[in-house]
């Protein structure tokens, strides 16, 4: 096991790798930049790594720094947590050159799953079903709207690096498609250094589920499904789990049990599927990290995943098997992003007052407390508050509970956004896809 760890990211996050570490008897040392170095998660490390940058984001993006840091502190390993550096492959590679274990999938995985239309290559070889679409980027746009045209408006145009609603364009009609090809290539290349997209079925309407997978290097297991259709921007703001019949979780989890074995897969990883109306299953993506919502699963489970990512990143075999995973009960997350609940625009700055909730079945992750100062130019997330209770009607109730016990003053939060949600019909009969905002907008002008 390691003795030292170097943990490569900042809020919520940090500070749970931190509380794993300390539980597993190991060190832990968390970088920071100038906004953090009040943090909790900086405060409660064993240690605290300063790297000063002009530009904040660079503190956690300076592939160099971080490995001389990691060196600096005689960590044995670093975890970068999600975000920032958790997805690069030239970091892993980078690491391993030092002789220092990075916490995640090796460099020749994470390149595969990086590249989109690769990974949908290697997961469609293994038995998953993919959408249709091109298995090469397209570039020529009068080919690429040939091809389009063959699968059907509307379409989806996607970045085959990176990830999240930037990387992405839904066409509908074949006039725009020009237009939102060049968009796409454009955004492509400025956010992720690659500007080469492809086309892909849109499955409209669709429910999006994700499989919690682990494995060694050798064999995988999975722990059930998380549901994570609302979303903003085509990022989830709720998730909840489980969603499946015990027929369905059976058939999936199977599948993707041997796409993560087929590639050697070690470490956390999450299966994204949408699920189209007639509840045919089509492979997203595969992230290669720990998930936001991978609370969920913990408290489904009862099994920290944090931890058993670690240790089978440490060389060690699976330490559960696939028998050991039973869901119980049900759990909801709410993301507490400081936004506008109506505009959703971000609301950073000085938390005044900061109260959160507890009780049976409550469970909150933050970095926030009562003086906190929110930064503007980091993600929005200040909080993840999750409800665990025997039925998904329970949980529903004790999350608004919690939800209304929440104090937060100095910024503006998605809570109400959240509560409105709870109550609204559809998401309690469970008629909730991928649009549903859309489908509800007056939830985002306080109306029903």
């Amino acid at each position: 096991m390691f003795r030292r760890v170097l943990v490569a990211n900042r809020g919520e996050i940090a500070l749970r790798i931190v509380r794993s570490l300390r539980e597993l008897g190991i060190e832990s040392v968390v970088v920071y930049g100038r906004e953090d170095r009040l943090s909790l998660p900086v405060r409660l490390a064993d240690e605290g790594f300063f790297i000063p940058r002009e530009d904040p984001l660079a503190s956690f993006l300076d592939i160099e720094a971080i490995v001389s840091a990691a060196k600096e502190v005689g960590a044995d390993a670093v975890h970068p947590g999600y975000g920032f550096l958790s997805e690069n492959a030239t970091f892993a590679e980078r690491l391993a050159e030092e002789g220092i274990t990075f916490i995640g999938p090796s460099p020749e995985s994470l390149r595969l799953l990086g590249d989109k239309i690769a990974a949908r290559a290697s997961m469609s070889r293994a038995g998953i079903p993919v959408a249709r679409g091109t298995e090469e980027p397209v570039s020529d746009p009068d080919m690429a709207l040939e091809i389009a045209s063959e699968i059907g408006f509307p379409i989806m145009i996607k970045a085959a690096s990176g990830g999240g609603g930037i990387g992405m364009q839904v066409v509908h009609e074949e006039s725009e498609f020009s237009s939102a090809l060049r968009l796409c290539q454009g955004r492509a290349d400025s956010a992720f250094g690659d500007s080469r997209v492809f086309i892909e079925e849109y499955v409209d309407s669709a429910e999006h589920i994700e499989f919690q997978v682990i494995g060694d290097g050798k064999n995988a297991i999975h722990l059930g499904e998380r549901f994570c259709s609302i979303q903003r921007r085509h990022q989830k703001i709720i998730e909840e789990g489980p969603w499946l019949s015990d027929e369905e979780r059976k058939e999936i989890g199977s599948k993707v049990i041997a796409g993560a074995e087929a590639i050697g897969y070690r470490g956390l990883a999450t299966f994204e599927f949408l699920r189209n109306k007639k509840g045919e299953f089509y492979f997203m993506e595969v992230n290669p990290r720990v998930q936001v919502e991978h609370t969920v699963t913990e408290m489904l489970t009862g099994f920290d995943l944090v931890s058993m990512g670690i240790i089978v990143c440490s060389g060690e075999p699976l330490p559960i098997s696939q028998d050991e995973v039973n869901l119980k009960g049900h759990a909801i997350q709410a993301r507490i992003n400081a936004e506008s609940p109506t505009s959703l625009e971000p609301s950073p700055g000085k938390l005044w007052e900061c109260h959160w909730p507890n009780g049976h079945g409550i469970r909150v992750d933050t970095h926030g407390f009562t003086g906190y100062e929110m930064p503007g130019v980091f993600d929005s997330l200040l909080a993840k508050i999750i409800a665990w209770a025997p039925s998904r009607d329970e949980a529903i109730i004790r999350l608004d509970s919690a939800l209304e016990e929440t104090i937060i003053i100095g910024v503006d939060t998605l809570i109400p956004l959240h509560r409105a949600i709870l109550g609204e019909v559809d998401f309690m009969e469970r008629n909730i896809t991928t649009d549903y905002l859309e489908k509800h907008k007056g939830l985002l002008s306080g109306g029903d």
